[in-house]
């Protein structure tokens, strides 16, 4: 900083010369630096005035902003304001394989209630009770009486209709708060494996939406995840295929006469499951409560496709065979003696209906389903390898669907596998699955002897799974399904034009209590692949002690009951899946052949 000295030698020399006095320069400059600093002094404190002004001119207004913002909002729940954690509404789309929305959320209002702000508490709850036929107007009114309620949730979701009507009574005490809930527009289609959701969190301005069963809690944390940028959940079902899978289905339990049923039907080279369904069913758009007492499987909720573990009969003969062929102890055409007495542990192993086929083949064996041929088979094989071979088939844990319920669809396997044990197994009793874990084992045969894990998700491509039978054994055994078809238990399982192969299987109920299976209440399922020549598809149909009364006497084996429902369904949902059906040259009359 220059500084001007108070006496310049220059001026003072001069002013000498001239016979003036030095000290009047001195006072003048002294005079002159004076008025500089009281001029800084001045800058520098208007400088700091104006600074401070506009400080406080943008607090009072934000201070004003905010008591405005306040005065003007509607009075927040006092318990959801003391988390100080902030509500995430928004949750993600969930859609088909084509994109078709299954899940989604819509924007709805909520009623509430300030007690002390109520005019006439009386004519409200008369009121309410009125567009809300299930309320209680004494407990209502007895509610809106108490001196000491502040605040009471009325309703947790109003249509716009009931809105209107809540709005009309003109209570300044009944509020609306703004929230979004979670919509299942088609309904019942697909109920099990969505599951369905509800309100986590809850304040007056909006709501946590958690998934409460289903895909939505197995994947609640991903579909909340604000990261996914709203991006939906693909799953592989396929809404079309699975709408008309469910209408035959229930179709068919109806005429039945079938307490329940189930249905598979899944991609045999991906393990995608492209429909799946359990009746009876529910809508998540307004899920019933959990049965508190009694079976479980009565309940609507219960999954019978996934949790519904049963023994599944003959279906299970097909492994036996194949495992037979894959060691290399059986071909197609060896013959066994299948006639009486054959005794396993004392215990005598018989075949339906008292039938003895003597010495048939192992195709023969499938075909006509015979117990005594499967269970030499079994013992040939032993009880360690049969053990490795359904373990390597997924039938000792739970499938891996993407739902909570998988968990609980665990197999039942005996305490002590003894060699009784694996001769009823090779026909499919003694052991209990679930009808996935049955889809995914008739998957390995279908595609070659790869086995496969079934999933609810979209894929891009084949699963590499490890290889439970080679290529060979395995088309040996499509044969034999087949031949089931056109030749065994299954005759009215065909559909034309799409070669349909698959097992029977019938087996009766056990008791609740005591030990013991009913005679007149059966398990009664069909597994199927199709088409046979180069399987695409695995169907399994499963009916819960069903009663065909067509006849003279009610029949209860899946040949009468599972199978013509399943060949209904695949009649239904083949042309959906883009399957064209297939006609030897001359199978139908009238028809000419014009170009290939």
């Amino acid at each position: 900083m220059m500084r001007t000295p108070l006496r310049p030698l220059a001026r003072i020399l001069e002013a000498r010369q001239k016979g003036e006095n030095p000290d009047v320069i001195e006072r003048e400059n002294r005079h002159l630096r004076h008025e500089q600093m009281r001029d800084k002094s001045r800058m520098r404190a208007e400088g700091r005035l104006l600074v401070l002004g506009v400080m406080f001119f943008c607090a009072f207004g934000v201070i004003g902003a905010r008591m405005g913002t306040i005065a003007a909002s509607e009075p927040a729940e006092p318990r959801a304001t003391a988390t100080g954690a902030s509500i995430v509404a928004s949750r993600a789309d969930i859609v088909d394989r084509r994109g078709r929305v299954l899940a989604t959320n819509m924007d709805t209002h909520s009623l509430y209630a300030h007690p002390q702000q109520m005019i006439e508490p009386e004519r409200t709850a008369k009121e309410l009770a009125r567009i809300f036929p299930d309320m209680d107007e004494a407990d209502m009114a007895r509610r809106f009486a108490d001196p000491k309620k502040k605040f009471m949730w009325v309703r947790k979701k109003l249509s716009p209709e009931q809105m209107q009507e809540v709005h009309d009574i003109g209570e300044p005490g009944l509020l609306f708060g703004p929230r979004e809930m979670r919509l299942y527009p088609n309904g019942a289609i697909a109920s099990h494996i969505l599951g369905g959701a509800g309100f986590g969190r809850e304040g007056v301005h909006s709501a946590e939406v958690i998934g409460t069963a289903g895909i939505e809690k197995f994947y609640d944390e991903s579909l909340r995840d604000p990261a996914r940028e709203g991006a939906p959940l693909e799953l592989a079902l396929d809404l079309t295929v699975q709408a008309a899978a469910e209408e035959v289905l229930f179709a068919g339990m109806k005429l039945m006469n079938a307490k329940g049923a189930a249905s598979v039907l899944m991609d045999v080279q991906t393990g995608e499951i492209v429909s799946i369904v359990s009746l009876p069913d529910f809508d998540p758009n307004d899920r019933p409560s959990p049965l508190t007492k009694g079976d479980a499987s009565d309940s609507p909720l219960f999954n019978r496709a996934i949790q519904g573990v049963y023994e599944l009969g003959s279906t299970f003969k097909i492994f036996t065979a194949a495992q037979a062929m894959e060691l290399g102890l059986v071909n197609p055409n060896t013959i066994i003696d299948t006639r009486p007495p054959f005794k396993v542990g004392g215990h005598k192993i018989g075949e339906f209906a008292n039938h003895n086929y003597g010495e048939i083949s192992v195709a023969e064996i499938i075909i006509k389903s015979s117990n005594r041929g499967t269970g030499k088979m079994a013992l040939a094989i032993g009880k360690a390898r049969q053990q490795d071979f359904l373990k390597r088939l997924g039938m000792f844990e739970p499938t891996p669907a993407e739902i909570v319920e998988a968990s609980g669809g665990k197999p039942l396997l005996p305490k002590r596998w003894t060699d009784l044990s694996a001769v009823t197994i090779s026909y499919g009793h003694g052991i209990s699955t679930s009808p996935l874990h049955l889809a995914a084992g008739y998957a390995a045969i279908a595609n070659g002897g790869i086995a496969v894990k079934p999933t609810l998700l979209k894929r891009s491509g084949p699963q590499d799974g490890a290889r439970v039978m080679s290529e060979s054994v395995a088309a040996a055994s499509r044969l034999m399904l087949r031949k089931v078809v056109t030749e065994g238990t299954a005759s009215f399982g065909e559909v034309p034009g799409y070669h349909v192969g698959g097992k029977t299987g019938t087996a009766d109920k056990p008791k609740e209590k005591g030990g013991g299976y009913y005679k007149d209440k059966v398990i009664a399922t069909f597994a199927t692949i199709f088409p046979a020549h180069d399987p695409k598809y695995v169907l399994v149909v499963t009916l819960d002690e069903p009663v065909e009364t067509s006849g003279t006497k009610p029949r209860r084996t899946a040949g009468w009951t599972a199978v013509p429902v399943a060949a209904e369904m695949i009649g239904r949902i083949a042309p959906l899946l883009g399957l064209r059906p297939e006609f030897i040259t001359g199978q139908l009359e009238g028809v000419v052949r014009i170009s290939q």
